[in-house]
């Protein structure tokens, strides 16, 4: 039976996650099940039109995710393309998730979100989105339906058949984009190893060819492979996030690549710039930087984040396994 939210409803709940207020877990419910009738009839390979506004991680940095709707303007002034791990490590992935997937179900048209290796039931439960859910709605019944949705969301995107952006990379095991729609699974827990696994843990690298990834999932690419990748797709140039890039974007392989990376001032301690990629309907490039929230924000967050339990609950001082190595 289709679930019905009215806009109102909706524009209430944005209001309340603008300020920082969560909504209650009956909404969070009734939220999810409405994002799952939306996002389950999208296909693992978006189709976007530009204008768009192209953004990396958030890692669940929430007044940060704040100045980048300031920089870029509110959805659904701008029609908005996220990459991907919008939680964990930050002390705000609750209101990050949710805020975004309220967007998406007022302006599905104009916001859409693909999956990165953060979106994932194993990972949460390491680097912070699972114990978040726990501490501040007192069950994991939030965590449980936000990972539902993590399922549901697409794999990569394709803008004006020109562009490609993925959250982290390319696989061996896939040469062409239809393999994407036509061969992946997508509705499921991400796997360990396989094509769905590469897109989301793979990294670009100075080599040649293919190479094995020191995050333990996922592949390292070099030039020839993005290459190829490019020329038999009729691509321009692959969008990806998934790396901390200190200047917010970095371009690879006679920019046949772009990294773009959306958390300033990562974990709260990196002390880099972000950005987002802007395109217009020409597809002409534009990046806009910006730095963190005013230091007060900041300050708050870290402050309450001393005194949050559980182990770790400080993405930072976790012990990272080896598939989080280069992040």
């Amino acid at each position: 039976m289709a679930v019905h939210l009215s806009s109102g409803d909706i524009d209430r709940q944005l209001e309340q996650l603008k300020r920082c207020e969560l909504i209650k877990e009956s909404e969070v419910k009734a939220l999810c099940a409405k994002a799952r009738e939306i996002l389950s009839e999208e296909e693992n390979v978006l189709r976007i039109s530009p204008p768009v506004t192209v953004c990396g991680d958030i890692h669940g940095q929430f007044y940060d995710l704040k100045e980048l709707f300031k920089i870029g303007d509110d959805c659904p002034e701008t029609n908005y393309l996220f990459m991907g791990d919008y939680v964990d490590r930050g002390f705000y992935s609750v209101e990050t998730f949710l805020y975004l997937l309220l967007l998406k179900v007022r302006y599905p048209d104009r916001i859409n979100l693909i999956r990165g290796n953060h979106e994932s039931r194993q990972i949460t439960q390491v680097y912070g989105f699972y114990d978040e859910c726990l501490r501040k709605f007192g069950s994991v019944n939030v965590w449980r339906y936000c990972t539902e949705i993590f399922d549901q969301l697409a794999l990569t995107a394709v803008i004006d058949n020109q562009l490609f952006a993925v959250h982290g990379g390319l696989s061996p095991s896939i040469e062409t984009i239809d393999k994407i729609t036509t061969d992946i699974n997508r509705f499921q827990e991400v796997p360990h190893d396989g094509p769905m696994c590469d897109l989301m843990w793979s990294d670009p690298e100075e080599i040649e060819g293919w190479g094995i990834s020191p995050r333990g999932a996922g592949f390292l690419f070099g030039k020839t492979a993005t290459q190829k990748w490019n020329e038999t797709n009729n691509l321009k140039c692959i969008l990806r996030a998934h790396q901390l890039v200190m200047e917010g974007y970095k371009y690879m392989f006679n920019e046949g690549l772009v990294t773009v990376w959306s958390a300033p001032n990562y974990c709260y301690r990196c002390g880099n710039v972000a950005a987002i990629l802007e395109l217009d309907e020409n597809l002409n490039r534009s990046f806009k930087i910006f730095e963190a929230a005013p230091a007060v924000r900041t300050f708050f967050a870290c402050f309450v984040g001393l005194f949050w339990e559980g182990e770790g609950t400080e993405p930072w001082k976790r012990k990272r396994g080896d598939k989080e190595a280069e992040e």
